[in-house]
């Protein structure tokens, strides 16, 4: 799988996708509404992506950011071919995948440089405490970090962080936990924790990382969740997830669609031998009106974005 992140116009995320799935959303683009598509590599960098614009009967226009505005380029190439081999190659980082193309720079024109925040020592505090909560969760983007930049301090009368100002905090922070993720050797628990949702979901239990806000948006969504052959569901919304990035555990929320105590208490069976498998420890007595804790927890999930 190649280490990218794949966005589409009309709204899809394709994330580790394959050389060839690859190839073949590069190949379906060109209709109304499904002319584009963005790549990021995984960690997301800012300023780093690649990008291929395409109506069906035209050429094909290639870009790629090499880290700033002013490392901006172009092409134009006249089928999907060329720009295939281009995207996998850059995806890969293969020394030399843009040569042979007649790359030109584009002027995107000159930079805007951004305020410094006019926050107190305290609110930059916290501010900056709430957004690293977030970010050490790690399901957010560098987007949706610096949306809640830019509002988190929003009162009525005063909206004391900008967009850009958000996006550059969001930014800095990002890289920061970048440059921490990339000490960490092995399997971590969150990647455990996502093998063992994904044994859980082959065997009809739905199962939902950082779903929802809280409990009672997660269970009135959950059965929407469910294929037709779903017995139940395991899932935990995005307060476990800071509770857990914080180093308390994380608590999973479970139960059987049946709404019966004995296709609960099944459930949470099936969810404690999942998550020991994969070599996680659940705490759990075995009542079906009792979460399951999953702890000790070292949570290190590594960004995508």
């Amino acid at each position: 799988m190649l280490e990218i992140v794949v966005k589409t116009e009309n709204g899809e995320q394709h994330v580790r996708v394959s050389a060839e799935e690859l190839a073949g959303l590069v190949r379906r683009i060109g209709g109304d509404g499904d002319q584009f598509l963005v790549v990021h590599r995984i960690p997301d960098l800012p300023d780093v992506f690649a990008q291929v614009w395409h109506r069906t009967g035209g050429d094909y226009t290639l870009e790629h950011r090499d880290g700033a505005a002013d490392r901006h380029f172009q092409v134009a190439a006249d089928g999907s071919e060329a720009v295939i081999a281009a995207m996998t190659g850059w995806a890969r980082e293969e020394s030399g995948w843009d040569t042979g193309l007649a790359w030109s720079p584009l002027d995107m024109g000159p930079s805007r440089e951004v305020p410094q925040l006019d926050l107190d020592e305290g609110e930059r505090e916290e501010l900056e405490k709430r957004v690293r909560e977030v970010l050490v969760g790690g399901y957010a983007d560098r987007a949706e970090l610096a949306e809640l930049a830019e509002e988190y301090l929003v009162t009525a009368d005063r909206r004391p962080v900008s967009r850009e100002q958000a996006e550059a905090l969001a930014d800095r922070m990002w890289l920061e936990r970048v440059a921490e993720q990339a000490h960490w050797q092995g399997e971590t628990d969150p990647e455990r924790l996502t093998r063992a949702f994904a044994v859980l979901q082959e065997a009809g239990i739905t199962a939902r990382e950082n779903f929802t806000c809280c409990r009672g948006c997660g269970q009135s969504e959950i059965g929407g969740e469910g294929g037709p052959d779903a017995r139940g569901f395991v899932y935990f919304h995005s307060q476990c997830t800071d509770s857990a990035a914080a180093g308390h555990g994380l608590m999973l929320l479970y139960g059987g669609f049946d709404g019966s105590s004995e296709t609960t208490a099944a459930v949470g069976h099936e969810a404690v031998a999942a998550l020991e498998a994969a070599g996680l420890h659940a705490d759990w007595d075995g009542d079906p009106g009792r979460a399951i804790t999953v702890t000790p927890l070292k949570w290190r999930r590594h960004l995508v974005g």
